[in-house]
């Protein structure tokens, strides 16, 4: 009964859709946030953020996001969602890039003409570049950013912004050094070519969007170097550097934003997250914050009852230690995974991971879908992400049992899969 009750309790901690909670389901120290009276109101009563927030909003902010905001950026929106976060990310962006080459001088009265009909110079052609196999969401902005699944994009209308090519390693890493680099440094120069390309084209790249690891895409990663040198390329070419969260942040790559494993000091511009955040929103530095009222702006703008659970959540991320347990827990899972790998080459190839954030390839779509409805069956509720690999999504209370415990079931799987 026990291992029974523990391998549905796995059902919880692998499958993509419940990457949201991070300490599991029915932490007692969230439990008992909401059953205190003096948290009742914010829970029962949802304010119009951008017009009448709660008095000590902004003092339950530092104790929760901006306790944790990434290096250099100290300016924060908070959001519904992690669409709406890249949308309005996007538009941060354009604002900041065309107060550049406004200078000092404010709106000419041409400007505040032609944007409403949708026209420059008041509406002018800049574009945001991103990568092939990107998810940034479903709304319109972000659709011509995402190119993960045809399903996303066809028979919407969207922008003429530029989409460079994303590494494809090749695994083990350690045998294919050389041929990584040069993959890495090819897709490096086409992002250059593409930023000169679409200036001449009168489309200027306003900003470079990516992330750390590509999930919906195939869970697809790059070195370190990769992004320290595409970083440079923003500074470069004067383009703002956008690093989208929204999945990989909240300490499942065993470092609160998977972008710290970089070790830079300068990581970003603007970084978007939600799900695991439980709000949405962007941190920015100061420099791209909006010069007038209601330019970033929506009903609600997040909700003050997901940032008092938010505060709670990285309370205990930090009382309970997850970010090494998801660092350990990672190790443990991913030698397993390169065990099966070993064991079982013609089911399982490309074993990758970062924390808990692992994932592999299987031969097609259809074993994969097939190894994900007998795992089903047996109490692991498995993702499948891109054309045919399987990944995983586990809490942060995912520990070294648990790991094992999957290990065990999943090589009964693929020794009787046929």
């Amino acid at each position: 009964m026990a291992s029974m009750l523990l391998t549905r309790r796995l059902a919880c901690s692998f499958q993509h859709n419940y990457r949201l909670l991070v300490p599991g389901y029915n932490h007692p120290a969230l439990m008992k946030l909401i059953q205190q009276p003096q948290n009742v109101s914010t829970f029962i009563n949802r304010p119009a953020l951008g017009i009448f927030p709660p008095e000590n909003f902004v003092e339950k902010l530092r104790e929760s996001l901006l306790s944790v905001a990434p290096k250099g950026m100290s300016q924060l929106i908070t959001m519904a969602c992690g669409s709406c976060s890249n949308e309005n990310a996007f538009k941060t962006i354009f604002m900041w890039y065309r107060s550049k080459e406004r200078g000092q001088s404010g709106f000419s009265k041409e400007e505040l003409e032609t944007c409403m009909i949708n026209q420059a110079p008041g509406c002018p052609d800049y574009s945001i570049l991103s990568f092939m196999g990107a998810f940034h969401g479903r709304t319109m902005g972000c659709l011509a950013t995402t190119h993960s699944k045809a399903i996303h994009k066809i028979d919407i209308p969207s922008f003429d912004w530029p989409i460079a090519p994303f590494p494809r390693l090749k695994y083990p890493l350690e045998e294919f050094v050389k041929e990584n680099q040069q993959e890495e440094a090819r897709c490096l120069e086409e992002v250059e070519d593409l930023i000169v390309k679409y200036r001449k084209k009168k489309k200027t790249v306003a900003g470079i969007i990516v992330e750390p690891i590509q999930s919906e895409g195939g869970d697809n990663h790059a070195s370190d170097d990769f992004f320290r040198k595409l970083r440079d390329i923003s500074r470069k070419h004067g383009c703002a550097f956008l690093v989208d969260e929204v999945q990989t942040g909240g300490g499942c790559t065993g470092k609160f934003w998977a972008h710290e494993h970089w070790g830079l000091d300068d990581p970003a511009d603007v970084m978007t997250f939600s799900k695991k955040m439980m709000t949405g929103g962007f941190f920015h530095k100061e420099e791209l914050r909006p010069n007038a009222p209601y330019r970033i702006f929506n009903t609600w703008l997040g909700d003050p009852s997901k940032n008092l659970l938010l505060a709670e959540v990285i309370n205990i991320i930090k009382r309970e230690d997850l970010l090494n347990n998801a660092a350990h827990a990672g190790k443990v899972l991913l030698t397993g995974l390169l065990d099966l790998q070993a064991r079982y080459p013609q089911l399982i190839s490309r074993v990758r991971g970062r924390g808990t954030f692992c994932s592999f390839d299987t031969p097609d779509e259809s074993i994969r879908n097939k190894l994900i409805s007998i795992a089903r069956n047996k109490g692991l509720m498995l993702g499948g992400c891109g054309d045919k690999s399987i990944r995983f999504r586990p809490t942060l209370v995912f520990r070294d049992h648990h790991a094992h415990l999957f290990l065990n079931i999943f090589s009964d799987i693929l020794a009787d899969f046929k």
